[in-house]
């Protein structure tokens, strides 16, 4: 019988009783309270038929032999009856069945009866609300860090145990991570109701004070009166001043749902701060609130309270740490249209998710695309904020077009002389991919090899050549130059995807690789991102961990065209006529003129200044871009000329024709192009 009675759930709004009765339904059990209510004299209940408690016997006689003959056939069973208490009142009541196994071979069934409440006796016991407002209440919650997810759990508590409606309502300022308080424009602190709660069923208390709802208060109302004193406050709310709320927020509904109601206002205040309050109703009817329920609602509050404090603190703590990440992660990867790129990101911290390992891919002028992994190491906001420096470094050499090897060495000397100041190192991996010529240059710097997977099936980790991580400074990097078949994939990663404590690192390559085997390089990139991080999320124990998977394959061969020059003047004017054909074959005429002059410029300038034959190349990518290629390594620069100058201004006429020009060296010269935007149709 004891673990029947446990088993019930516990609600201040009914008071259950337990009978032990026979296949014939005479009571031969029951617990203390049910004497009280259901008899006039002690042990008048024992051998009482249970039939003759009901207000009419033969109307529910047959559905009461209906529960008892369930719980014979060992199934549970309940209806709703109207019985006769012992003041001869008539009550509708809630009677289940049970089926119960006991040494009495006579029992055969456990009667439990819910009975409801008068309104005046709800809220009478405050031993049964302090056990259910304080004792253990905040178990359940105590994990908690979303407001969102705690606020109605709060309010399931309150409602019904303590009244018959509450509110949950939080300043606005703490909810939307304002810095200061946020007012109305006459002064008024602004809240937004978080959750809401009744008894009653009455669809008119959500559609009036609907949840998420940001608003002032009228002035000189118990709630104004309850934030700026930061005290509870009980009063019974009056019809003119339910009347008067209802005007204020022209919500006629008010004046009816809180006139005469007992209204008591909980603050909620933590740290000194005032974070909001409950609003707990009690309508017309109940008890009204006294000092005795004031005391333990400012009991639950204060620990509420501190809950609330903790769930807003986290929650703007990971949100500074996730809009930090988000900052420093690129928003968006950029390649040329034979180019398929994707990616993933997964901090190695749940509690703080934000690390230092990151991924780029840089659109290059002239169908190149730089590709980038790397990792600080350590976690959380120190490691990600150097990865943010890292990042802006690498996007200014990307756009000053250095060589792999020459980028990883300028940024291995900033990371040493931040580490000047506060000791850092990380490893990185940088690629170049040129989809025009079909190769890429690959150079690391203290990072895993990526892995090339070709259209065959087959994959390789690539051997490139090995170098200190960046701010060791031990060494110079070098690159590696490789032809890539169309199709092929190349995959950056770093050490968090392939290196656990509880395997070696070794074991996590062979892995990786059998993702990328035999038909892999066909695959939707999604879906290979998916499987590479399969399994990792439930690992505790991990790295951060950052994934580039790009499928690399040339520019269509109709979308660049290639000539050599002689290094003679006259070469501008044959320049100027060969790029005519190719323009009209991609319906560009129009850009024709322009770039017959962008043209003559960049060859004449190669033709001053260097020596051998003149390379001339136009791609159609994205805009359409002319390269001049020569034997000198000097770079050119802007000149200011005088007015008396009669040269020098080759490069003033380009950079203001051209969208953006700019110049790379080779390992036989150097580059000088421009890009033209096309014409839109």
């Amino acid at each position: 019988m004891a673990g029947e009675i446990s088993g019930l759930p516990s609600s201040t709004s009914a008071r259950t009783l337990i009978l032990g009765i026979d296949k014939a339904g005479r009571i031969l059990q029951h617990d203390r309270s049910a004497a009280d209510v259901l008899s006039d004299a002690p042990g008048a209940l024992l051998g009482a038929d249970l039939a003759s408690l009901l207000a009419d016997p033969a109307a529910h006689a047959g559905t009461l032999q209906q529960l008892i003959d369930a719980a014979c056939a060992d199934r549970e069973a309940t209806a709703v009856l109207t019985l006769s208490s012992a003041g001869g009142s008539q009550t509708n009541v809630i009677v289940t069945c049970q089926p119960v196994r006991s040494a009495d071979a006579d029992l055969a069934a456990v009667a439990i009866l819910r009975i409801p409440q008068a309104l005046e006796e709800r809220f009478l016991d405050p031993a049964v609300m302090r056990r259910a407002m304080l004792d253990g209440a905040f178990k359940r919650i105590g994990g908690e860090l979303d407001i969102d997810q705690m606020a109605p759990e709060l309010i399931k508590i309150v409602v019904p145990h303590f009244c018959n409606v509450a509110g949950l309502l939080i300043l606005e300022s703490l909810v939307a991570d304002d810095e200061f308080p946020a007012e109305s424009p006459d002064g008024s602190h602004m809240v937004r109701r978080v959750a809401l709660a009744h008894d009653d069923g009455d669809p008119s208390w959500d559609a009036t004070f609907p949840t998420g709802e940001i608003l002032s208060y009228p002035p000189s109302t118990p709630y104004t009166r309850c934030m700026d004193t930061r005290e509870p406050v009980r009063e019974v709310m009056a019809s003119g001043d339910a009347a008067r709320i209802a005007t204020t927020w022209l919500r006629r509904p008010v004046a009816r749902l809180l006139s005469g109601v007992s209204m008591l206002l909980l603050p909620l205040i933590a740290r000194d701060t005032m974070l909001g309050f409950f609003v707990c109703i009690r309508q017309v009817g109940n008890r009204r609130f006294d000092a005795y329920d004031t005391q333990i609602g400012m009991e639950f509050a204060s620990q509420a309270a501190i809950f609330i404090d903790n769930a807003r603190r986290y929650t703007r703590e990971r949100a500074t740490a996730l809009t930090l990440q988000r900052s420093l992660l690129p928003t968006g990867l950029s390649a040329p249209s034979s180019v398929e790129v994707n990616h993933r990101y997964l901090p190695g911290s749940k509690l703080i998710e934000v690390g230092g390992d990151w991924y780029e891919s840089i659109a290059l002028p002239g169908g190149r695309v730089s590709l980038v992994v790397g990792a600080v190491a350590g976690h959380g906001v120190r490691a990600a904020v150097t990865m943010g420096r890292l990042r802006t470094a690498i996007h200014t050499l990307a756009m000053l077009e250095l060589p792999p090897a020459e980028t990883l060495q300028l940024l291995d000397e900033l990371m040493q002389e931040l580490g000047a100041r506060e000791p850092h190192f990380a490893t990185c991996v940088y690629a170049i991919f040129d989809a025009v010529e079909g190769t890429c240059e690959v150079a690391s710097a203290g990072h895993l090899p990526p892995l090339l997977v070709r259209p065959d099936g087959t994959n390789e980790l690539l051997d490139v050549s090995p170098a200190p991580p960046l701010g060791i400074g031990a060494g110079p990097i070098q690159s590696r130059l490789l032809t890539i078949e169309d199709g092929s994939l190349l995959v950056l990663y770093t050490d968090g995807l392939v290196e656990k404590r509880t395997r070696d690192i070794d074991e996590g390559l062979a892995l990786l690789r059998e993702i990328f085997g035999p038909g892999s390089a066909a695959r939707p990139l999604e879906d290979l991102c998916k499987a590479t991080l399969a399994g990792v999320y439930a690992d505790t124990q991990r790295d951060d961990i950052a994934v580039l998977i790009a499928r690399l394959s040339r520019i269509p061969a109709g979308h660049h065209v290639n000539w050599k020059l002689p290094a003679e003047l006259t070469s501008a004017r044959r320049a100027r006529v060969l790029i005519r054909r190719p323009l009209r074959k991609w319906g560009l005429a129009e850009l024709i003129p322009t770039t017959e002059l962008l043209v003559s410029e960049l060859v004449t300038n190669a033709v001053r200044y260097a020596q051998g034959k003149i390379g001339l190349r136009l791609i159609l990518e994205g805009g359409l871009v002319c390269e001049v290629m020569d034997g000198s390594a000097a770079l050119p620069r802007v000149r200011h000329p005088g007015d008396e100058d009669e040269r020098g201004r080759g490069l003033q006429v380009v950079s203001q024709m051209a969208q953006r020009w700019g110049a790379r060296r080779t390992p036989s010269g150097k580059i000088v192009w421009c890009e033209q935007p096309l014409p839109h149709r």
